[in-house]
């Protein structure tokens, strides 16, 4: 097997000059179709001995009369595919023998190592769930937390999906305390776990877990806590990210679901205000859009510099100055859930 169209002729000549007696045939994907059956037909009947071919022989070839398999540069096929290559001889009675060439002069990488040991190591009968799971192993299941997503986890973020995933496992299981109201905060933060922070896939995924599970402040300082102790004082995308647990666990005391950023306003909701906190609100946070119908009010975010410390208190949206940097922003957000929805 040689996988280069470009240079399998000058491969089967070279066969031809070390085994002058042997009768040698070549076939590869280009071929025209009928030429490439009556090769492949010749090779069957015995009219040939030695079949010279790209991938083109990985599956569904049945020639129970092949007994040698030769890989040339084996170190650059996949695991799987060097498993169906093999699985093309000894495939009657004979014994069969497969061999796996790399070129000497250029240093296996260790992936390629991993491959040919794995391919080495299991030659039994039901191997291929072992060569499978290695497979696995070396290519990985995935790049879980980050950026190259697809599928369900990129569509509803990778919080909202380590909660499906739990009630998924509560349902099956059939207890576990009741799910926890989701809140949504979407928020133009940066709030995030960073690779030089928690080296590690599962230990971030951990740590992810931890956050996405607090529900008071003494959560927040264990949490905070743990991850100080395991990897030094936490940057400022994991406070943050803390910030945003601490506005979650708030909005979800007093039955909020959604706080969303909408053009230059923030929209929180569900909303039923009473009489007595719509004139705290329009007092405290002016041109304040209450939306009865929907149960959802457009609240204006400040600038940075405002009044009152950038709290938004009386200055709408109107005040000059710099957007809110992230921690501002979470905190003016926590102050409005404070200040008008908590009892």
């Amino acid at each position: 097997m040689h996988n280069r169209v470009q240079s399998i002729k000058r491969v089967a000549a070279t066969l031809g000059e070390l085994v002058p007696e042997a009768r040698i045939a070549v076939a590869h994907g280009q071929m025209n179709e009928h030429e490439l059956e009556r090769i492949m037909i010749g090779f069957w009947e015995r009219s040939y001995d030695v079949l010279v071919a790209t991938t083109i022989v990985e599956s569904g070839l049945d020639i129970p009369n092949a007994n040698t398999l030769i890989i040339d540069r084996a170190d650059a096929a996949g695991l799987s595919q060097l498993h169906q290559l093999r699985g093309r001889v000894g495939r009657s009675r004979e014994r069969a023998y497969a061999y796996f060439l790399y070129p000497p002069e250029k240093a296996l990488t260790e992936t390629a190592h991993e491959r040919l040991a794995t391919v080495a190591q299991h030659t039994e009968i039901g191997a291929g769930m072992y060569v499978a799971l290695k497979d696995l192993e070396i290519r990985g299941a995935g790049n879980l937390l980050g950026g190259e997503q697809s599928g369900h986890i990129a569509g509803v973020g990778f919080d909202l999906y380590i909660r499906m995933i739990g009630e998924a496992v509560r349902e099956l299981k059939g207890d576990g305390p009741p799910e926890r109201a989701e809140v949504r905060v979407e928020l133009p933060v940066n709030a995030h776990i960073p690779h030089d922070y928690v080296p590690g896939e599962k230990l971030r995924l951990e740590a992810y877990t931890s956050i996405a599970a607090i529900d008071s402040e003494s959560d927040v300082s264990a949490v905070r806590e743990e991850l100080t102790d395991r990897y030094g004082e936490p940057p400022t995308p994991v406070e943050t990210l803390l910030q945003v647990a601490q506005l979650r666990f708030a909005a979800r005391r007093v039955g909020l679901t959604d706080i969303t950023l909408q053009g230059n306003h923030v929209r929180f909701g569900p909303v039923d205000l009473p009489e007595s906190r719509q004139v705290r609100l329009a007092r405290l946070y002016p041109k304040t859009l209450l939306k009865t119908a929907v149960r959802t009010m457009l609240v204006p975010v400040p600038k940075s510099g405002a009044a009152g410390g950038g709290s938004g208190r009386a200055t709408g949206a109107t005040f000059g100055g710099e957007p809110l940097r992230d921690t501002e922003l979470l905190a003016w957000c926590a102050e409005v859930v404070s200040s008008v929805l908590s009892e």
